[in-house]
């Protein structure tokens, strides 16, 4: 269960959109705000965070396609696409502007979403997201560089190969999970057990496995999109935020390639600033969309 900032359950729906279903949780009062989570996460990884901003804003948190309890339909899974689920889910809900918040896949597809929907996004928040065809493949090599940084992204090969990931992980979504969490956060007890519970649940479902590893094979897709996108700079006021001991700064060096108008800020933290760091998110995120309504 996720809670406003006076302890009130957060209203959930369903929404057919974009030719799939997507699940969504909604609070708050005021400009909207949508919130994009990562992989392998739900959109349950912002249940810190919704109690600091639902004072100040209508709050959105979808489920992404394919993820979550959202459907899980067989393609689709390419950020643009994704993007598209979200801009037609507020358009639904009446928000005719908002401003995006994303983490991990989250923030490549919110990037998407600003580029895709520039009449309706209004600031985007880029936090601990590498980018395809911006630098993101480099980090798949083998090199002394990325295994003595920790940022040797060994998964991206395995999870591309068609097949033989399904065979692997299934029956074991709990121990992969839980290491992914665990193994990129500087502060691994804040992957509580509430939380592991609520993604094993979601990726163990019929089909969840699959969605995950299709955001992954989407990746040269991606790297395209963003390329395409990225020929028209972001005119909208961008925070990037990264955690220290993952991503940190090169948070603000990709979106400064895709932004005009960008303010870095990174935290002592892993991968997961939500989670790990939530009070110390919101006291740079509130002001952020305060100071761009």
């Amino acid at each position: 269960m996720m809670y406003d900032h006076t302890s009130t359950p957060l209203r959930t729906g369903r929404a057919a959109v974009n030719g799939t279903s997507l699940h969504y949780r909604t609070a708050g009062s005021g400009p909207a705000v949508v919130l994009l989570h990562g992989v392998p996460k739900t959109g349950y990884h912002w249940r810190h965070l919704v109690p600091k901003l639902t004072p100040h804003h209508t709050v959105v948190v979808p489920d992404l396609r394919g993820l979550g309890d959202s459907a899980r339909p067989a393609d689709g899974y390419d950020s643009a696409t994704m993007s598209d689920d979200i801009a037609e889910l507020m358009a639904r809900l009446g928000h005719e502007t908002y401003a995006v918040i994303g983490e991990d896949w989250g923030a490549v597809i919110g990037y998407q979403l600003a580029a895709r929907h520039r009449d309706h996004a209004t600031a985007l928040v880029f936090a601990e997201a590498l980018f395809p065809g911006f630098g993101f493949e480099d980090h798949t090599a083998l090199t002394p560089e990325n295994v003595s940084s920790g940022m040797h992204l060994w998964h991206l090969g395995f999870y591309f190969q068609p097949d033989v990931p399904e065979m692997l992980i299934s029956g074991r979504e709990r121990e992969l999970i839980t290491y992914m969490i665990k193994n990129e956060r500087s502060h691994p007890d804040t992957a509580t057990p509430d939380a592991i519970e609520e993604y094993v649940r979601c990726y163990s479902m019929p089909g969840g496995i699959r969605a995950m590893l299709a955001v992954y094979r989407a990746m040269l897709t991606d790297a395209e999109q963003n390329r395409q996108a990225a020929r028209k700079k972001l005119d909208i006021p961008v925070l990037a935020l990264g955690g220290s001991a993952f991503i940190g700064a090169r948070n603000e060096s990709q979106a400064r390639l895709v932004a005009h108008d960008v303010t870095g800020h990174v935290f002592e933290a892993g991968h997961d600033l939500a989670e790990e760091v939530p009070d110390e998110m919101a006291e740079v995120v509130v002001p952020f969309l305060a100071a761009h309504r």
